[in-house]
Order: C-alpha cells, then structure tokens, then sequence
C-alpha cells in the first residue's frame, strides 16, 4: 500500500508541479472577416523542448477576457502544449466594466442566442488562425500538432466547449443547431451548463464521440442564476461515447475555476487549483498525447488517491 501511495504522490507530482519548459506568451487580434468580428487571442507555449505541440483552444465564461485562467495556460504550457486563449466579444469584460447592473447586464448576455452561436465560431476561427501560424513566420511555425487538438471553458465556456465537440444547440424556434468542430478531439468542461430542455439531453448529446472531463463542485451554483448543481452533471450522464470523467469538488463553488484574487478561501482556492492543474494535465497526456500511464492514473486509484477527501470522482471508460 505504501509503494502504491508513494507511485501516486509521484504522479501527482509530475502533473501538478509546473513543467520544465519557460512559457512565452503571444497576444493576436484577430478579425474574422467571413463574420465581420474581431476574436482577440492569447496564447501560452513552452520556449523549448520537444514538439511537435498539441494545441489546447480555452473558451471563459462570461465576462471573462483572454487574459484569464492564466493559471491553467501556463501549466499546460509548462507541460508542452500550446494554449490559445479566446476572447468571445459581446460576452466578455466589456459586457459588464463601467456599466450599470452588472449583474443583469452579464445574465442577458449569457442568455442572448447570437452569443450562443458566435463562441463555437470563434474557437473554429481560433483554430484556422493556428493552421495559419503553422504554416507562416511566426514562433509556432512548423511546432503545432494540429492533429492532436483540445478544448477547454468555463461556465459560458464550457457551454461552447460542449457545442464544439457535438451537442446539438436549440434555436430561438426550438430548432436543433450542430455547430461541431470535429478537428477537435477531447474536451474539459469546467462548470458545465445543462440543454433548456433537460427532457431532450439524450438527443443532444447523442453525437459527442470524444473523451470528455467534466469539472463541478457540490456549491456550484451559477451567480447569474442559471444552472443549478444538480444539472452540473447532466452532459455526463447523458453522453455515451468517448471515455467520460466527472469530477466533483466538496464544497467547490463557480469560481474555483477562475483565477479570481482576494476570495476569502485562497487557501482552498489555491489546494483546488494544483488538483485541476494535476488531474487536467493528465488528461490531456492521456487523450491528446496517448500516454497510457497518465490515462492509468487518471481513471484507477492514483488521482483518486490524491483527491481524498477533497472530492469525488466518477468515470465511464468505453
């Protein structure tokens, strides 16, 4: 037992402490003009080391910026990924600074359709921009793997996240949507949102194929009202293909998620932080980078056992 408790400590180690890579960032304001819309990026990779580079696409929940979940960019760089940040317009920070009810402002924005639609666009124009920086003169030339792509987001972001591997989205008429990006071939939701129409989950979700991990807390419960903690879980139960993780933090809010400073638990915060750092790491090493020994980790006793009490971790392996 103690070999077995020390392998896994070792592994948490290897993907929870920050890689061996230094991080260089790069910031691009992009115009996506088949949409006329401007989609600003950041993106974190390793200055050195091995590649070719998977690619990781992160979508923020509103209100948010590229330049949040810095601290996720910089791990997964660290650990010898390209991590492109993308900044949805019409639901980022300017939804809400200097602005009147905030609060309000943010609710309408995350319930307006247009955004609904426009996020999956934006990570699927991320994507032809990171094709063009393969192939052109900038720092990634000839360093992306772009045959091994993942997307991540939070709240908002995991609603795109979902969209972008598959599920069906309905429309303002009760129309079903599929805006699918099938270059993409694992995802991570972190606080996801469940469908209007939960009756209709099954048939929603029916063409999600690939590897999904599923991110929620016990007090997740959204600020501008709209998902409760139940339905957290409702795209883990419903999907049936791709192996399919949920992870439930005890007493993890929303924001646990985000790199909010001054919150009154740092402390847990910053516990929480290394075990998504460590667990995400792991799946992508499994899942993009077909490292059976992270996937081992990932889905047997080694992460279970570094969770603790901190959590619960569910999974269906296909």
């Amino acid at each position: 037992m103690k070999d077995e408790a020390a392998e896994a400590a070792a592994a948490a180690d290897r993907f929870g402490r920050p890689g061996p890579e230094p991080i260089d960032i790069a910031y691009f304001d992009w115009t996506d003009r088949r949409r006329d819309r401007a989609v600003p990026a950041k993106i974190y990779f390793p200055r050195g080391g091995p590649g070719p580079l998977p690619l990781i696409v992160f979508s923020h929940g509103t209100g948010g910026s590229r330049a949040g979940y810095a601290f996720l960019g910089e791990h997964w760089a660290s650990h010898g990924y390209a991590s492109l940040h993308v900044q949805h317009l019409g639901s980022d920070q300017a939804v809400w600074q200097r602005q009147p009810e905030p609060m309000k402002r943010m609710k309408a924005a995350a319930m307006n359709p247009e955004n609904a639609a426009n996020r999956p666009a934006d990570v699927s124009f991320a994507i032809d921009e990171a094709e063009r920086l393969q192939a052109g003169d900038s720092p990634l030339a000839g360093r992306l793997d772009l045959a091994r792509i993942g997307l991540a987001g939070h709240s908002f972001g995991a609603h795109t996240a979902m969209a972008v591997a598959g599920q069906l989205l309905l429309g303002p008429e009760g129309q079903e949507l599929s805006l699918g990006d099938s270059r993409v071939k694992a995802a991570i939701a972190m606080s996801p949102q469940a469908p209007r129409r939960i009756e209709l989950a099954d048939r929603l979700y029916s063409p999600i194929k690939i590897p999904c991990f599923h991110m929620t807390g016990t007090h997740d419960e959204s600020p501008l009202g709209l998902t409760s903690v139940a339905h957290r879980r409702v795209a883990f139960d419903h999907i049936r293909g791709g192996d399919q993780y949920l992870l439930i933090f005890a007493e993890g809010d929303h924001m646990v998620f985000a790199d909010r400073r001054g919150r009154s638990h740092a402390e847990r915060d910053a516990l929480l932080h290394r075990l998504i750092q460590a667990a995400s790491t792991a799946f992508w090493d499994a899942y993009l980078k077909n490292d059976a020994e992270a996937k081992a980790w990932l889905a047997g006793p080694g992460f279970l056992g570094v969770l603790g009490e901190q959590g619960t971790l569910e999974k269906k392996l296909y």
